[in-house]
């Protein structure tokens, strides 16, 4: 890839003639925007973004700002030469002939028949529509010459770029919520490391106050829940008779402007009809599972106190997230490439749509030489696109899977070192005998040497085999796409089972390598021994799993829950202005829920780093135990490893003294 790749034709558009727009050392450096001769055979924008539109194409310096036409150009060259030396800009680089006949200039496409105000957008100039009074217009016109006799509507511009403008509008939506970052993005990292502090605040007290601290976790999401119903009932009941309101979201279509919606009541009370059923739902999970909460709450505080001996576990999220972005910076790096490596592909566009020789690919260097050119006056051989026929071009589609393997492979064991690190530095706190005095000095960086220096193999395994099924559910999900359209309904019905069944096989594995690097950890076995193992412990010791494992999970998941949605809370105060304190430091945005948005997603990443060190942390320890319970009985040769209160809180007497 990198030796073929180009990032360049991503970069730069093309002309005509396969050259570069914009591209430094050559003649169209200064000129970095792609101009179409005569728009109105364009299709859409799907085909001008494709370089595929059936006219010549030219790079410029800048976009037309005038209406004009080559024939009303040409009459007036001798006593208007200013407006020639303003059009040539727009024709083939040389051409400097306004005495060729006007039928001979549209044949050879040496100039357009008509130029059109336009803008620059992707890099290409695109009719500068505006609507005036309800009237589409172009530089505040209706109608143009289109450089050929005739006169046209403008609509026949919007017809020829289907669809241009919804992308222009996406375009407006886009600079703006750019705006919104630039002003509000130090308010949003403040945000997010008040998330941090909280987060780490709340791992640390759980060592002391895990009890407490879960309940309120518990009613605060359930609060911050209620909250969010009255609020959309206010709103609800706020609009009532307000004209419009009534409408529904079908009735008015797609906005780019979100707030219309929130001034309609039937998206006030879909908001407060899905609030009602998580609430009701999270209320009757806690009814049924509050014996199991208990038990988990005490398994919590094991762990924190294990946490708050080897506290720098919290941050080694961190490695994993470096790590990685260098495999999503490598794939998409040689993806760019892989995408960019084909030749130019020349095809022979013809005038005349009878052409037997049109949309044939051609040499742009011999084609003068044939016979193209006098059976079809006016056929040109212009740049299409880029691809080929060579066995390596035939190919780029599975180079792109195995890339898309790799990444999926070197992402896999990123997050298995991770995990293998951090159970081997929470089993050496379980089986030390004296704690802390007997846990190593450094942990973590120990458990880090051991899971590279001896368990590469049995981690890379681990990840190669769950990357394969990763790339089977990408390969079904191509096939699904590709299918869409078909009637068949055996092939969707078996597609779906298909990826139903993979589904579930990625799930099963990803539980089963989790635990299998526990045990890596522990043992310092193979992967396949270390599964084995894994497995039968933890069939063994089934309910356990349910009670404590699961559970565990899901009160980590209501931390994450209150972290995000209490700073979310806090920052739509204050980005609606509504803390009188900071009324006036809050920036004014044109929509607030953009960096409110960003701070809950962020906050929750941020959170989620945090708590999937806890939850590694509670998982290593629920293995440990369970070995420990298998291994020892508790007497003096056999003693437990696990902690006292770790003894009282699952019915296990201890049959002799436990070391202090």
């Amino acid at each position: 890839a990198w030796v073929h790749g180009d990032p360049r034709k991503v970069i730069y558009p093309t002309d005509s003639y396969g050259q570069f727009c914009g591209q430094k050392d050559t003649l169209n450096e200064n000129k970095t925007i792609l101009f179409y001769f005569n728009i109105l055979k364009c299709a859409s924008p799907v085909v001008l973004i494709n370089l595929q539109c059936p006219t010549t194409q030219l790079c410029v310096s800048k976009c037309p700002d005038r209406f004009a036409t080559y024939i009303d150009v040409q009459a007036a060259y001798r006593y208007k030469p200013d407006q020639w030396n303003y059009f040539r800009q727009f024709c083939k680089p040389g051409f400097n002939n306004p005495r060729k006949s006007v039928a001979q200039v549209l044949r050879d496409e040496d100039c357009p028949s008509m130029i059109i105000p336009s803008r620059p957008f992707l890099k290409r100039c695109f009719p500068d529509f505006s609507t005036k009074n309800g009237v589409l217009t172009v530089a505040n016109q209706t109608t143009f010459k289109d450089g050929r006799g005739k006169t046209r509507n403008v609509t026949e511009l919007r017809e020829a770029a289907n669809g241009i403008n919804n992308v222009l509008d996406a375009r407006s939506v886009g600079m703006k919520i750019f705006e919104d970052y630039a002003i509000s993005w130090y308010w949003i990292l403040i945000g997010l490391f008040i998330a941090m502090v909280l987060s780490l605040l709340f791992l640390v007290l759980l060592r002391f106050t895990a009890g407490v601290l879960f309940w309120i976790f518990i009613f605060g999401v359930i609060g911050i829940i209620g909250y969010g119903i009255w609020h959309c009932y206010w709103e609800y009941d706020h609009l009532k008779g307000i004209p419009g309101s009534d409408l529904t979201v079908y009735d008015i279509g797609f906005q780019t402007d979100f707030r219309v919606y929130l001034q309609l009541r039937q998206t006030w009370l879909a908001f407060m009809i899905i609030l009602c059923v998580v609430e009701v739902v999270i209320i009757l999970m806690l009814i049924f599972l509050r014996n199991r909460i208990r038990i988990a709450i005490a398994l919590l505080k094991e762990g924190s106190r294990a946490i708050g001996y080897i506290m720098s576990t919290l941050f080694y999220p961190i490695v994993t997230f470096v790590l990685i972005a260098i495999c999503i910076s490598y794939w998409a790096v040689t993806a760019v490439f892989l995408a960019t490596s084909g030749e130019p592909v020349y095809k022979v566009m013809a005038n005349q749509t009878l052409c037997k020789y049109a949309n044939l690919t051609c040499d742009p260097e011999t084609f003068n030489t044939t016979n193209v050119t006098k059976l079809c006056p006016g056929a040109q051989c212009t740049f299409a696109f880029y691809g080929g026929e060579s066995l390596y071009h035939k190919y780029i589609f599975i180079f792109q899977l195995a890339n898309a393997f790799v990444f999926l492979w070197l992402v896999n064991f990123a997050i298995a070192l991770g995990q293998c690190t951090l159970a081997g530095a929470f089993a050496s706190y379980y089986w030390a005998s004296r704690k802390p005095a007997d846990i190593p000095l450094w942990p973590l960086f120990s458990s880090f040497g051991r899971a590279i220096r001896y368990h590469t193999g049995s981690l890379a395994f681990g990840a190669l085999i769950l990357a394969i099924v990763q790339l089977i559910r990408v390969i079904l999900e191509y096939l699904d796409h590709k299918l869409k359209g078909t009637q068949n309904s055996f092939t969707r019905f078996l597609l779906c089972c298909l990826k139903c069944c993979f589904w579930c096989l990625e799930k099963f594995l990803k539980f089963i390598n989790r635990n299998a690097y526990i045990m890596i950890a522990i043992y310092g076995k193979n992967f396949c021994t270390s599964a084995k193992e894994a497995f039968f412990l933890l069939m063994r010791n089934v309910v356990r799993v349910a009670v404590l494992d699961k559970v565990t999970d899901f009160l980590l998941f209501l931390g994450k829950i209150l972290v995000a949605g209490g700073v979310g809370v806090l920052a739509f105060f204050f980005f609606t202005q509504r803390i009188p304190v900071f009324a006036e430091e809050a920036p004014t945005l044109n929509y607030y829920w953009v960096p409110l948005l960003t701070v809950i997603i962020g906050s929750y990443l941020v959170a989620h780093g945090f708590f999937s060190v806890y939850a590694m942390c509670v998982d290593t320890l629920f293995l440990c135990f369970c070995e420990d319970l298998e291994r020892n009985d508790g007497s003096t040769a056999k003693p437990y490893f696990m902690s006292a209160s770790l003894h009282r809180i699952l019915g296990k007497k201890e049959l002799s003294p436990k070391k202090a």
